[in-house]
């Protein structure tokens, strides 16, 4: 019998062929995105020193919203608030291996909206 591809193994490997070529610094943090079935994260990684600078996700309490894709562009409004307070302007985006639509694009579009430039 044939098993179905893991979709999520598919998307490591996408990651990781992302991760080759993207990397964050202190002036230009990567802005990582991860996303469940039920919640989505965002983080500002410093890849040099290997550490979070800033993080928000749909499980603050400052995100609200009724639908999964306003929850996230509320994750991406909080996340370039949280970066604004830390004097972050550029970071480079890093979608987790997810395709550019949906929750990933509504998030990247509020952070955008909000200050952050990438």
């Amino acid at each position: 019998m044939i098993s179905k591809p893991d979709k999520n193994k598919i998307r490591q490997r996408r990651h990781m062929r992302v991760r080759g070529k993207i990397s964050g610094t202190a002036e230009r943090p990567r802005l990582s995105v991860y996303r469940s079935n039920k919640n989505i994260y965002a983080q500002l990684i410093d890849d040099v020193k290997g550490v979070t600078l800033a993080s928000a996700s749909t499980m603050d309490s400052e995100v609200s919203g009724k639908t999964k894709t306003e929850q996230a562009g509320g994750v991406g409004a909080l996340i370039a608030k949280r970066a604004a307070a830390k004097n972050i302007e550029n970071v480079v985006f890093d979608r987790g291996g997810y395709l550019y639509h949906g929750r990933v694009e509504a998030l990247a579009d509020a952070a955008r909206e909000n200050g952050l430039k990438f």
